[in-house]
């Protein structure tokens, strides 16, 4: 094979060859192999995790407790990033908006980004593709690296040359759909057979979205941690399990009144240990005591807690730090590692999404300009405690500083500052026309709304 992997895992293959079956199959393999990873990811997000599947022990406490940190991490930060839905906007023509708008309300077009969102969280990367079902329509979806690749090719721009669908059939042969700019073809029984009835988008109909450059996910640095806090914890309530069982010793005192040799009381079976020995000074009937390691193992938790936290910069948002400071400057400050990894993986979102509906115009089906996509807008909110009378203060102090769109822009409760604006202009314009039809002075022919004369108005010929 004449491809090459990187270390982030983008495969190249060269520009000026053609792509073989035995070049898929070996990409497939290779995905393959680093999908081991990507399902680890999963498992650890699931609450699926290692310690669950270890050897059992033969003798005292085996608990099995998970930590699922990896969760409230991917939830909470997928929540921040697209919790408040992307606004996806082409300002400069209001009808082409509106189609656009209708096209991603038809498609689910949040739902999906959000998808996207929090697989690329759990996994580094994620895709979205491009297909028309059998109306003709545009229709987008979204595929896990574990069953899908892209390739690039390895000039400087590295431009998508393939993207990869592939999975096992009921007989557990390898098939697969190979997307090109200018055709798809299928790999089934080590041959590629073109298909000539699917459309050609002109552009690989697909797009890979990632938050770094490395394809990191967000729990990827903290997965060793977590395999340490399910381990502390389970050890820690084996020892609280095992010290539950206490014993309870009975030295120097006689409990053979009647001299048989059997004590007068039964202490088999109930986690006794009795002895009468005539040597013992004082008589002791009291527990055994246990080693006292919490202190420690409570340390120890704490600490891992507070690591995983902070190496995968998500805040615990249910500490002590957060209480009384709902909104400020304070709170800010405490979620600026947060706001500083969305914003870097906002960039990389803008510029996936861009690409995306470059292919979506491309086909020509939602009646919008196909160059549109260069001055498409998109405005990412982070989902923050939202206070409205700062916000509407926010907007009206910027009032002829920014435009009437951009102020809007401020506040989170509009989804879409154009058509807010012309929501506006519609209801002044009522306004005006209701003004108009019950002031007296007016003449009849300004009272009209239509083109309609007025009851008991002549018509005058240009005659």
């Amino acid at each position: 094979m004449d491809g090459q992997v990187l270390e982030n895992g983008v495969f190249l293959f060269p520009a000026d060859q053609p792509l073989t079956a035995n070049d898929v199959e070996e990409f497939i393999s290779i995905n393959r192999t680093r999908a081991v990873e990507y399902h680890h990811n999963m498992e650890l997000y699931v609450g699926n995790h290692r310690i669950l599947h270890h050897g059992w022990k033969r003798k005292g406490p085996d608990n099995r407790l998970v930590a699922n940190l990896p969760h409230y991490i991917v939830d909470t930060y997928n929540g921040f990033f697209t919790g408040i839905p992307v606004k996806v906007t082409l300002d400069e023509n209001p009808d082409s908006n509106l189609k656009l708008q209708e096209w991603n309300d038809t498609n689910s077009l949040q739902d999906k980004l959000s998808e996207l969102s929090k697989q690329t969280d759990i996994y580094g990367r994620s895709f979205a593709f491009c297909y028309q079902d059998e109306n003709s329509e545009t229709k987008i979806a979204y595929a896990s690296p574990t069953e899908a690749f892209m390739i690039y090719d390895d000039t400087v721009a590295q431009r998508p040359l393939a993207f990869v669908r592939y999975w096992e059939s009921q007989t557990r042969a390898l098939k697969a759909e190979v997307y090109l700019a200018d055709t798809m073809m299928t790999l089934e029984a080590e041959s590629l057979t073109e298909q000539p009835d699917q459309p050609a988008f002109g552009f690989v109909p697909a797009v890979e979205f990632f938050a770094n450059e490395e394809r990191q996910g967000i729990i990827d640095n903290v997965k060793t941690l977590v395999t340490s806090l399910d381990k502390v914890l389970s050890q820690k309530a084996n020892q609280i399990e095992y010290f539950d069982n206490a014993y309870l010793k009975i030295l120097g005192v006689n409990l053979d009144q009647d001299g048989d040799g059997v004590p007068d009381i039964d202490i088999n079976g109930n986690q006794v240990i009795y002895s009468a020995d005539a040597a013992a000074k004082d008589g002791v009937i009291d527990f055994i005591q246990k080693p006292d390691g919490d202190a420690m193992q409570e340390h120890l938790i704490d600490r891992l807690v507070t690591m995983i936290h902070q190496i995968s910069m998500v805040p615990n948002l249910n500490d002590e730090a957060f209480s009384g400071n709902a909104s400020g400057v304070a709170l800010q400050y405490k979620l600026l590692s947060m706001r500083n990894m969305a914003a870097n993986k906002e960039r990389k979102f803008t510029q996936s999404l861009r690409k995306l509906y470059q292919v979506v115009l491309a086909t020509g089906t939602i009646q919008v300009d196909s160059e549109a996509w260069k001055k498409l807008s998109f405005q990412f909110t982070r989902n923050l405690p939202a206070n409205l009378a700062d916000e509407a203060q926010t907007a009206s102090t910027l009032s002829g500083i920014v435009s009437k769109q951009t102020q809007l822009k401020t506040l989170s409760i509009v989804d879409d500052p154009a058509e807010e604006l012309r929501q506006i202009q519609k209801e002044q314009d009522e306004q005006v026309a209701s003004a108009l039809r019950n002031t007296a002075s007016v003449p009849d022919y300004l009272k009209q709304e239509d083109d309609t004369p007025a009851e008991g108005s002549s018509q005058v010929d240009d005659e």
